[in-house]
């Protein structure tokens, strides 16, 4: 394969700062920061394109904030970067070098990739179970403190494979040693560095283990096989093989019979969903989220864009699992999906009408 030249001009040329400027600023346009760009976008393009091309450019900082992630119950340190010149950096960065991360990525790394996601991953899982052969058993396994665990000089040279170019090498150093270590969860840059960072072993997976069927969603993995013995030769080559990445699966992966409607066994866990042979069902969690929104949303007075957004999502899971009994219960009976639609593609308008003029403006 060969490496990526010349590839630092484009990132800095004013044209694409700009297209990244207007791309990192969606959802974020009432922010006063973005306004004071925006009110001087020109000016302000011009000093970052200098500051790049001088080499001077580095991270501002971060803010940073504690979550709990709603799907996994963890805490989590989110790092916010600056929106200017951070995260309009990062923008520029990622628009230039995306063909050169996904020229090598796997069909089915479903994360973070435009064109792919959950829906992806879940039309081919439920696609390849219908193989019951060579989906017999199933692997079900992730990676112990994935972002943190990312060894930045491992990283590093695997963008050196990649790319020849010294200034756009320079430039992804100064965004990955913004950090003491790992990738931080909050850059727009950290989802695409860490898919790449597994693109070896996404390979090693199909091609030395020879695994028929396997999916992944960052760090969470899913390999079917008609063999429990092969799974299992699978998670200690795995263990080998990551631990030269610097990285450790998680103690708790399991390998199981996978079950369907009637018989014994259990059904696979992922993006939300558990996979029987026969059926989909929405995970336990992932249902109570929902009841608890629907319930939430029923007792306001007004309907809110964020508020449509996740009725809408939610009722396209519950679509996915033809499950009627629980759409007319929490959903049909309760909530006007028509003035759901209305109030986001409203709330869309006005957000595209802002970005025109704070464009004009600046």
């Amino acid at each position: 394969m060969k490496r990526a030249k010349l590839l630092f001009d484009k990132i800095a040329s004013l044209d694409n700062l700009e297209l990244a400027s207007r791309l990192a600023s969606k959802g974020k346009k009432k922010r006063k920061n973005v306004k004071r760009f925006f009110e001087d976008k020109d000016k302000k393009l011009q000093f970052l394109h200098e500051l790049l091309v001088s080499g001077k450019y580095h991270s501002m900082g971060y803010t940073k904030k504690s979550i709990v992630d709603r799907c996994s119950n963890k805490h989590r340190e989110i790092f916010v970067p600056k929106f200017f010149p951070d995260q309009i950096v990062q923008w520029a960065l990622i628009l230039q070098i995306k063909p050169y991360l996904t020229r090598g990525m796997y069909a089915y790394s479903c994360a973070s990739v435009e064109g792919r996601g959950s829906y992806y991953g879940y039309k081919y899982v439920k696609r390849i179970l219908q193989d019951t052969k060579n989906t017999k058993y199933c692997l079900v396994m992730d990676i112990k403190r994935f972002y943190p665990s990312i060894d930045q000089d491992v990283l590093m040279d695997k963008f050196r494979k990649i790319i020849k170019d010294r200034r756009t090498i320079e430039l992804i150093d100064k965004i990955v040693r913004s950090v003491p270590s790992g990738v931080p969860i909050g850059n727009y840059t950290s989802q695409w560095f860490a898919n790449f960072f597994l693109q070896d072993y996404d390979h090693f997976v199909k091609e030395r283990l020879h695994a028929r069927y396997y999916v992944r969603y960052m760090d969470d993995m899913l390999l079917f096989c008609s063999s429990k013995d092969h799974l299992h030769f699978c998670v200690r080559r795995s263990k080998n093989f990551l631990k030269i990445q610097k990285l450790k699966i998680k103690p708790n992966y399991q390998v199981f019979l996978v079950a369907n409607k009637i018989a014994l066994g259990r059904a696979p866990d992922f993006l939300g969903y558990k996979f029987f042979r026969n059926f989909i069902a929405l995970r336990g969690r992932t249902f109570l989220r929902a009841r608890r929104r629907v319930s939430k949303v029923c007792n306001k007075s007004r309907l809110t864009a964020k508020d449509s957004s996740a009725i809408l999502s939610y009722v396209s899971r519950i679509n996915l699992v033809s499950n009627t009994k629980i759409y007319n219960s929490f959903v049909k009976n309760n909530i006007n999906l028509g003035n759901c639609k209305k109030v986001v593609s409203f709330h869309d308008r006005q957000q595209a009408k802002q970005v025109q003029n704070l464009v004009k403006c600046g």
